[in-house]
């Protein structure tokens, strides 16, 4: 059986003024309709980039029978948020959506979202944990529902840790420590893949540290990106590259699959729908990497998330009742998550936030047995316990995020290139920018 976090310490609350500045700019639509009302099924268009979304949808397809689910692939990222963006804008958006919480404040407060307050508002109450209920309730509405819950953790390579005799770090410091040990043992073997730049991890690893990137003073938003916490951990990992014990490849090419298949690197830092990946992408390494608790800087147990989905209604559609009927099967029911399990291409080990689900997730998962005699959803759960509370995502970070897209990998860069358009993005929206 999988652990199940405690929630009591997973506060991912944004703060009750940064919701009412939210509520000041999102509208309640009044779109509630289920369908064409001729006895036929309703048809569902159902976007994502999630790991297997199209197995999901093909499961919901097969036992019900008054909707149908149509499902498309699209990117992730930024890339994916503007596809959808254009979509609304175009009239033609899809039913159903999968949306990072990063992205949430910014997109319901410019109105692309179809408020589920009236469908979909008691079923986050009732479903899940009410530390993440605060990543999809915004200005007193519901825009969302929650799927997983994103700790971050260290992958390492066993083999390669025993070979070169370094113990797992615990503290970032002996992360370095390990890192110049195992270099020095191999000059063509790194710590990790670290070039590129990823926003997304970026931040991640700044919550971890402390920093607090958005915050509201009365009516006005906080921009504080380039914080003394952010820049901590931005110099530490411009360090490491600087001195080649980290790899510059970027991130998500494939020079880093190649790079963490042929043992090029000891450790990944991931989140736990990582582990999903390693069947499929480094088949070869089974037995060989296990999981543990991300570093910290005190050497206490702590982590921020990387990432995490939520489905989404997208304004304008017209069967908001059947999305919502949807979105409850896929983030609430155990047969979703055999099916999501059952893609050998791109299984799935997100952790769902569903505590109900969890269950499900690791009898399917472990049927894998690549990591050893580790329980991977017990491992992530433990991990979501230490999630340093007080994180706020903030109302433009996909504009943040697209900035820092650009900075070329350099972390520090990335910090205060956020820091300027956070600023000039929350005062080109209309919003108070708190100096």
């Amino acid at each position: 059986m999988p652990c199940i976090a405690r929630t009591s310490r997973l506060a991912l609350a944004a703060s009750a003024a940064s919701l009412a500045l939210l509520a000041t700019a999102c509208g309640r639509s009044g779109s509630d309709a289920s369908g064409p009302g001729d006895g036929k099924p309703v048809t569902l268009t159902f976007w994502s980039a999630t790991a297997g979304a199209k197995e999901t949808a093909d499961a919901f397809n097969k036992t019900h029978t008054d909707i149908k689910v149509k499902f498309s692939m699209v990117p992730a990222g930024p890339e994916g948020v503007t596809k959808l963006s254009n979509a609304v804008k175009g009239g033609n958006a899809p039913d159903v959506a999968t949306m990072d919480y990063s992205a949430l404040p910014e997109y319901a407060s410019e109105g692309n979202l179809e408020d589920l307050t009236p469908s979909s508002g008691d079923l986050v109450k009732k479903e899940f944990p009410e530390a993440v209920q605060s990543l999809v309730n915004l200005g007193g509405s519901t825009w969302a529902v929650p799927f997983d819950v994103t700790p971050i953790q260290l992958f390492y390579r066993k083999d390669l840790f025993k070979k070169h005799g370094v113990d797992v770090p615990t503290t970032w410091a002996e992360y370095r420590t390990a890192a110049e040990k195992i270099h020095a043992g191999d000059p063509d073997v790194t710590i990790t893949n670290f070039g590129g730049g990823d926003p997304a991890l970026l931040s991640g690893l700044a919550w971890q540290a402390g920093a607090r990137w958005y915050g509201t003073n009365g009516d006005a938003w906080k921009v504080n990106i380039d914080d003394p916490a952010s820049r901590k951990v931005a110099a530490y990992w411009d360090d490491l590259l600087a001195e080649g014990l980290a790899s510059k490849t970027p991130l998500w090419g494939e020079g880093e699959n190649k790079e963490r298949a042929t043992g090029k690197v000891a450790t990944i830092i991931g989140a736990a729908w990582s582990a999903g990946n390693f069947p499929v992408s480094y088949p070869d390494a089974k037995g060989k990497w296990g999981i543990a608790p991300l570093p910290s800087w005190d050497g206490k147990a702590s982590t921020g998330m990387y990432g995490g989905t939520s489905y989404i209604v997208p304004k304008g559609s017209e069967h908001t009742e059947a999305a919502a009927e949807f979105i409850k099967w896929v983030t609430t029911d155990p047969a979703a998550m055999t099916a999501r399990l059952s893609s050998l291409k791109a299984p799935s080990s997100a952790l769902p936030a569903n505590e109900g689900m969890r269950a499900a997730a690791a009898k399917e998962f472990d049927n894998y047995s690549y990591f050893g005699n580790q329980d991977v959803y017990a491992v992530a759960g433990q991990a979501a316990d230490t999630i340093v509370p007080g994180w706020t995502w903030g109302p433009v970070q996909q504009q943040v995020t697209s900035v820092q897209m650009a900075a070329g990998g350099d972390h520090t860069k990335m910090l205060s290139s956020g820091q300027a358009k956070g600023e000039t993005a929350v005062t080109d929206r209309g919003l108070k920018l708190d100096k």
